[in-house]
């Protein structure tokens, strides 16, 4: 083989390695305790997976604010926000841009619910989510449920930013079906919620 073709090869498999993500470890399987935290908000504030201890929470990852899927997929959480809150449970966006990033996304849409800045890749790396090419990394699209003990409750591997928020409570009504219907939660939108009184 001449020089020539040996170079040739040698910055092909270059470029295709470029073009591969370094990926991060194994997801927390469903049961084991969650990966814990510490990162700030979009407003400067400072958040740790024990604040949560006691209620439910779904933790979704998204690759870039201010994206069309990932807005799509925000405003969803924001418009479908009360069927959450029904049932107790809170909801954290979590990408690699940094608060001042999130800080203008969630202003512009007028998100009610947190995002946190992993601008390290740390968080999205212990959930094995993390896609990394060096020059630049994110979080894929994967979203968990944590429960009030602080276990991972159910993993979202293939998320649809158009559909996954009308999903989530669904689950949510599954893993905690005789508190959910104590409580006269149907599994269905916001207007499904029976408040227990008139009006």
């Amino acid at each position: 083989m001449n020089t020539k073709r040996i170079i040739a090869l040698t910055l092909a498999a270059g470029l295709v390695a470029l073009a591969m993500p370094l990926l991060a470890g194994d997801p927390p399987v469903v049961g084991s305790e969650a990966p814990g935290f510490k990162l700030q908000d979009q407003n400067g504030e400072w958040h740790d997976l024990s604040d949560y201890r006691g209620s439910w929470l779904a933790i979704y990852f998204y690759p870039k604010d201010d994206t069309p899927g990932c807005t799509r997929e925000a405003c969803n959480f924001r418009d479908n926000i009360y069927a959450f809150r029904a049932i107790g449970a809170n909801v954290v966006g979590v990408s690699v841009d940094d608060v001042e990033s999130h800080k203008e996304f969630a202003d512009k849409y007028k998100l009610p619910f947190i995002l946190l800045a992993d601008t390290e890749g740390e968080m999205a790396e212990n959930y094995g989510v993390l896609r990394d090419w060096k020059v630049t990394k994110i979080a894929s699209r994967q979203s968990f449920i944590i429960d009030p003990s602080g276990n991972v409750a159910k993993h979202y591997e293939d998320v649809d930013p158009d559909t996954h928020t009308d999903e989530v409570p669904v689950s949510y009504t599954h893993l905690t079906l005789p508190t959910t219907k104590a409580l006269g939660w149907s599994g269905g939108g916001a207007g499904d919620f029976n408040w227990g009184g008139g009006g």
